[in-house]
């Protein structure tokens, strides 16, 4: 059996993560391997349900606190119910989003502080980080452009510009502290492009 690989994709919205994660899912799949998508927050049945809470734009009463415990208790049962399993199978598991979210969009965005966000997230995950995960880098310019200009927001996407800056910081933070594991992509290319160079990298991390 082959040994479970853990994969997950960070980046500002825009930047085509699920693009991105489709192309090298079929990579991975064209090469014999099972490989098991999913995202957060949700992933999971219980998940999903927590996903709607956070997102609704009715719920604008949640403090950051709770948001933080909302995101980490999806986390939690991401983990036990889909992500090891998986693993444990010898799978190839994809995340659209995972801990150095967390760091950007709480520690930083919501300013509850990396130690805080960092604490919540080891527990959250029993200690199992990513084997690779991959920074898609785009300006925020270009970002807006392919996304096609403004759109319905959620209630993440209602907090304003300082609160994104603030974002953009922490996903910077991230890639610096975490240099180990995280890898930069620019993704001002074309698709193609980008591909290419993920599959490249991936090969490597996984010694192919």
């Amino acid at each position: 059996m082959n040994k479970g690989f853990f994969i997950s994709f960070e980046g500002t919205d825009g930047c085509g993560k699920s693009t991105q994660i489709k192309l090298l899912a079929e990579y991975l799949k064209s090469k014999g391997r099972e490989v098991v998508i999913s995202r957060e927050p949700g992933g999971s049945p219980v998940g999903e349900k927590i996903r709607e809470i956070l997102l609704n734009a009715d719920n604008v009463e949640i403090s950051s606190m709770c948001e933080l415990f909302l995101f980490e208790a999806a986390r939690a049962q991401h983990m036990d119910q889909i992500v090891m399993p998986a693993l444990n199978e010898g799978k190839i598991v994809i995340l659209d989003r995972f801990i150095d979210s967390s760091i950007a969009y709480q520690g930083f965005g919501r300013q509850l502080g990396v130690e805080c966000v960092e604490t919540f997230n080891h527990y959250a995950i029993g200690g199992r980080y990513p084997d690779v995960t991959l920074m898609l880098e785009l300006s925020p310019e270009t970002a807006f452009v392919r996304k096609g200009g403004n759109d319905v927001k959620d209630r993440m996407e209602m907090t304003g510009n300082d609160f994104f800056k603030r974002v953009g910081e922490g996903l910077s933070f991230a890639a610096e502290k975490y240099s180990d594991r995280i890898i930069c992509v620019n993704v001002e290319g074309t698709c193609q492009e980008t591909h290419a160079r993920i599959c490249e990298i991936i090969d490597k991390a996984i010694g192919e």
